[in-house]
């Protein structure tokens, strides 16, 4: 195998994207039909935005992993931007091999370049594996997240 290389993501990477989404079952109904004309438009305001990055994952030529890093300015912590991971995917014939790890440990990098005071993510509360891999890279449950989901 060789080194997974990370880097934003292309249009052209959106149909193997959308597949890692379309296998996570939590919940199930999430995602809809490739072709929906919201997904390019997500795509195309995210690469738009600065602030906003569509990680792709890439292995021998292959999207493995993808990732949201987006950068957030605050007032808090004396005017301090903080990174937020989100949507971070694996191939599931690829789980298990550490290659999560070295996304996030490169997320977490792309934030100290970038002078945030703080990385945080969130993960589904039935992800238990998932929390023990987060903590096991040095993130705490400092705090309990909540959401609102709106309709369509």
């Amino acid at each position: 195998m060789n080194e997974l290389i990370l880097r934003d993501a292309t249009v052209a990477d959106l149909p193997a994207i959308l597949t890692m989404l379309a296998e996570d079952t939590i919940p199930a109904d999430r995602e809809a039909d490739p072709s929906d004309s919201r997904y390019l438009a997500a795509f195309e305001a995210i690469d738009a935005d600065p602030n906003q990055h569509l990680v792709a994952a890439e292995l021998d030529g292959r999207v493995v992993g993808t990732m949201q890093l987006s950068f957030l300015p605050g007032l808090s912590f004396r005017g301090s931007w903080r990174g937020l991971i989100e949507a971070v995917r694996i191939a599931a014939d690829l789980r298990g091999q550490r290659l999560g790890e070295q996304m996030i440990l490169w997320a977490v990098e792309q934030c100290r370049a970038r002078d945030c005071k703080l990385v945080q993510l969130t993960s589904s509360a039935t992800r238990t594996d998932a929390h023990r891999f987060y903590a096991r890279l040095g993130f705490v449950q400092s705090h309990v997240g909540m959401k609102l989901h709106l309709r369509d």
